[in-house]
């Protein structure tokens, strides 16, 4: 995937415990793709928690699948709440805006909700619908810090404990050639792993945001509107965007890393603008002498290649590459040729969508995005922490972390 093609999928995204969790995850939302004709026996009524332009994307797949009714809209900004609202007919008084918006929408009647907020409203946001009996759509990341993640993981097991769902919408582990490749690669196809590189290399989707924080650095809804380059409300980069390459590393490893180094800071962005890094690099230790190195950046690259979202993963007897839009396939002894994932964004969700409105009507709370989803959170958290402080940081001092990202609200309204 080219970086224009990488920025604009970015373009999208933009506008919108304990040791339980290091269990190992293997083979988990491996949910195939939906008939084309696919049953509508009756209509969810869908709340959505943040009408950004992503939340409105996704309202219009909800749409488009056919077994949802679009019937509350929630979003800090009124506006932002009636854009979404007024294309799909939601009444005026379900239309509800402020920091506590999400709970009003909860209160008014929703079979479920599509949570697509900055991240670091998302456990709360989740422990709530959960609460209120509500099955849970949630975007990724799920959270910014431990504690956050404990709190999803947490609420995905209540939700299963009262027959609600809560699906996790990771794009990769809904495609096929993706579930099949890394089946094959815990199936043996590439012997024992030696090493592995994952890498996220984009530019900043976030610089129509340069000039309205310089000039008001201070305001609170230009800085919420700025969330991408707010460290507490999008975990950073690491977080809020390098998720999706550092889930397929978990999601090929299938355990956490035992140790990370990392560094990262700000060279290409203005200092004033945010507080995000806007590069990342480290070294996941899998223990017998097996590491994965990872790079990321938000920084111009001029045009080098290869940029986007890739991850390889060098065996005894074969590579795994993937990359999110491009090729996926196995290189070596057991060759798959597997194929490109050029609709990977759209079709990715899609499938979440139609895997969660059959989710809810069979009653299938086994809710196996989850966990996860966690993991692969926690992960980089992990190395987000290795990065901010210079030094090593090992896996089971780290998941007892009681260290919280306090974002910055004050003069918001409630």
């Amino acid at each position: 995937m080219n970086e224009q093609m990488h920025y604009s999928r970015r373009g999208f995204l933009a506008l919108s415990g304990g040791a339980a969790l290091t269990v190992a995850v293997a083979g988990q939302a491996q949910t195939p793709a939906p008939a084309p004709a696919e049953v509508i026996t009756r209509k969810l009524k869908l709340g959505l928690i943040g009408c950004g332009g992503r939340g409105g994307w996704i309202a219009d797949l909800f749409k488009k699948h056919g077994g949802y009714e679009l019937v509350a809209t929630a979003d800090y900004f009124k506006s932002q709440a009636d854009r979404v609202g007024d294309k799909h007919g939601v009444a005026a008084d379900r239309r509800f805006s402020g920091l506590s918006s999400y709970k009003r929408l909860l209160a008014s009647g929703v079979d479920a909700v599509a949570i697509i907020s900055p991240p670091y409203f998302h456990p709360e946001q989740a422990a709530a619908a959960v609460a209120a009996g509500v099955h849970v759509y949630c975007a990724k990341p799920v959270a910014v810090d431990v504690p956050g993640c404990q709190s999803i993981a947490a609420s995905g097991q209540l939700a299963t404990s009262k027959k609600q769902c809560f699906r996790v919408d990771f794009q990769t582990r809904a495609t096929e050639l993706y579930i099949e490749a890394i089946k094959r690669v815990h199936a043996g196809a590439i012997g024992s792993i030696a090493f592995g590189e994952s890498t996220y290399h984009a530019e900043c989707p976030f610089t129509r945001y340069f000039e309205e924080l310089t000039k008001s650095p201070n305001d609170p809804e230009v800085r919420l509107r700025a969330w991408g380059l707010d460290r507490a409300l999008s975990g950073d980069i690491i977080t809020e965007q390098n998720i999706h390459t550092l889930d397929v590393m978990s999601w090929v490893m299938q355990q956490p890393p035992l140790r990370v180094t990392g560094t990262g800071g700000i060279t290409a962005r203005p200092k004033s603008i945010g507080t995000c890094f806007d590069h990342f690099t480290g070294h996941f230790d899998y223990g017998n002498g097996t590491g994965f190195t990872f790079s990321s950046r938000q920084i111009e690259g001029h045009g080098t290649i290869p940029a986007g979202i890739r991850v390889r993963a060098f065996g005894a007897q074969g590579v795994l590459e993937t990359e999110y839009g491009g090729t996926v396939m196995i290189r070596g002894k057991e060759f798959f040729k597997g194929g490109k994932t050029p609709g990977i964004y759209q079709a990715g969700a899609e499938v979440n969508i139609a895997g969660f409105y059959r989710d809810v009507l069979a009653g299938n709370v086994v809710n196996d995005t989850v966990p996860p989803s966690v993991q692969s959170n926690l992960i980089t958290i992990f190395g987000r922490t290795a990065a901010y402080t210079g030094q090593p940081v090992e896996w089971t001092k780290f998941i007892a972390s009681s260290d919280r990202l306090e974002a910055d609200l004050k003069g918001l309204k409630d």
